[in-house]
């Protein structure tokens, strides 16, 4: 049996590696806050609490519960368009997808 102390590098390694892996999670969150806080809160509660500013506009936190969010993807990607003349529509890139969706899973 090898010592502790051998192994000790390896394991340390694999920690360091899996909170990057946690801080990676945590900047696309962060990113697609920074997003929905310039393109949605106009019209959408953004936060876990507050109110949408658009009466008809449901809080992002709710989305979930009306779809499921992994879904958005592909809408996201073409180009979101609702059935009220008042919501811009917006195409997403690849990385501004995966900031959004991990937000609002972030918000579940």
């Amino acid at each position: 049996m090898k010592p502790f102390v051998s192994r000790f590098p390896i394991l340390a390694g694999a920690i360091v590696l899996s909170l990057q892996g946690g801080y990676a999670l945590a900047d696309n969150v962060e990113r697609g806050f920074v997003f929905a806080k310039a393109n949605c809160s106009i019209c959408h509660a953004i936060g876990l609490y507050d109110e949408s500013p658009l009466a008809i506009a449901p809080p992002l936190r709710t989305l979930h519960e009306l779809y499921p969010v992994e879904t958005l993807e592909e809408s996201l990607a073409e180009g979101i368009v609702t059935g009220h003349p008042s919501m811009p529509q917006f195409q997403l890139d690849g990385a501004q997808i995966n900031n959004l969706i991990a937000y609002l899973k972030s918000l579940e």
